[in-house]
């Protein structure tokens, strides 16, 4: 009975204070906050493997007053974030990962859903998506290493565009055959859009067929097309990319304008993210007076991105001992920092984008408790 009063008390202090807030400071409704938000970095930018976007939601209508930003949500930051009447709680890193079989209040990470859904907060997390996206997690932490150049080592693909469809498949028509049959026929299959236009080719007037179709048309496009041996023989089949985003990807390979020394770029590094320390791995052949141009990163756990980029030095949270010695072997040196290390102290510049972009409509804090788990003793 108590637990039961305790929280009917939380939850009236969360209402009053919402009255008096809501009355002096412009509030959000959660749905327009987040469009808003991925207006600022869209989530179609995250990795196909990760678990991005709105996590926990609180039933509707729901409105926001206070934006609560951590990297990690441990029960601790909870804590700190109902203190603080957060109304949403955006976590860097997904608190909801693998699927849950049960909410109960036997692991952490189930008790975190309980408490945000008895307290009427949000959980949204972008993650990945603030990786790729061109003002992101790893172009800030590109800043610390001095004036340089930089470029996704991954280029992401434009979510959408150019066309629909997997494939292009062109093949010419001439005009003694039944053109009107062919395109009927076409444009009977699901999945497929058809264009013409005029050609001519050894000396013959013709209409060349374009055709958009998805992967699974494509086979239903070629069985009707090798029914004709004419037209089967002509028939080019394209496979479609989408364009790549310049700015917007996965890593950061920075080249610098003026060439420093390991030593010096280590010092910038942990100055940049305020560490005292970082783990240093030496390239086969290399020493503190070696020098530094082109710097590969990605915060976080790099391996998999940074795998395989020419570079001097690779800088990234965590990798795996083998990754680091396939490095050293090559002649590039290693400066691990820790995993969330590498991606924290984004969340102060990623508090004054964010302001600027809700034009102040919210109350957007830090989490005082959120801290890298290893620490340095």
């Amino acid at each position: 009975m108590l637990s039961s009063r305790v929280r009917l008390v939380a939850t009236t202090a969360r209402l009053v204070h919402s009255q008096i807030y809501s009355s002096s400071r412009s509030f959000m409704d959660l749905k327009a906050l987040l469009c808003s938000l991925n207006a600022f970095a869209s989530l179609s930018f995250a990795e196909s493997w990760d678990n991005v976007g709105l996590r926990v939601e609180p039933s509707p209508p729901h409105t926001v007053n206070t934006l609560f930003l951590t990297n990690d949500l441990t029960e601790e930051v909870m804590e700190g974030a109902l203190q603080k009447l957060a109304d949403l709680i955006l976590s860097y890193h997904p608190p909801i990962f693998r699927p849950m079989k049960r909410i109960t209040w036997k692991t952490w990470k189930e008790r975190l859903v309980i408490r945000a859904l008895e307290n009427r907060v949000g959980i949204y997390s972008p993650h990945t998506a603030y990786d790729a996206a061109p003002q992101g997690v790893n172009s800030w932490l590109a800043k610390g290493l001095g004036v340089c150049t930089s470029r996704p080592i991954h280029p992401s693909k434009a979510p959408d565009y150019p066309t629909e469809g997997t494939h292009r498949v062109e093949f010419s028509v001439t005009h003694t055959q039944d053109l009107d049959k062919v395109v009927s026929a076409l444009k009977e299959i699901a999945g497929v859009s058809v264009t013409s236009f005029s050609a001519r080719a050894d000396d013959e007037e013709q209409t060349r067929l374009s055709l958009n179709c998805t992967q699974q048309a494509l086979m239903q496009v070629v069985a009707f097309l090798s029914q004709n041996r004419q037209f089967y023989q002509k028939t080019e089949i394209l496979s479609l990319e989408k364009p790549l985003l310049l700015y917007t990807g996965m890593g950061q390979l920075c080249t610098l304008d003026e060439s420093v020394s390991l030593e010096t770029m280590i010092e910038r590094i942990k100055s940049h993210l305020k560490l005292s320390h970082v783990r240093l791995a030496l390239g086969i052949g290399k020493t503190l007076v070696s020098p530094v141009k082109v710097v590969a990163l990605c915060a976080g756990s790099g391996s998999s991105v940074l795998q395989g980029t020419d570079a001097d030095l690779y800088l990234t949270g965590e990798m795996s001992h083998h990754d680091v010695l396939d490095a050293a072997s090559q002649g590039i040196s290693v400066i691990l920092c820790e995993h969330s290390n590498t991606e924290r102290g984004f969340l102060s510049d990623l508090r004054d984008m964010l302001h600027a972009h809700l034009e102040n409509k919210i109350n957007i804090i830090l989490s005082e408790t959120d801290r890298d788990p290893l620490h340095v003793i």
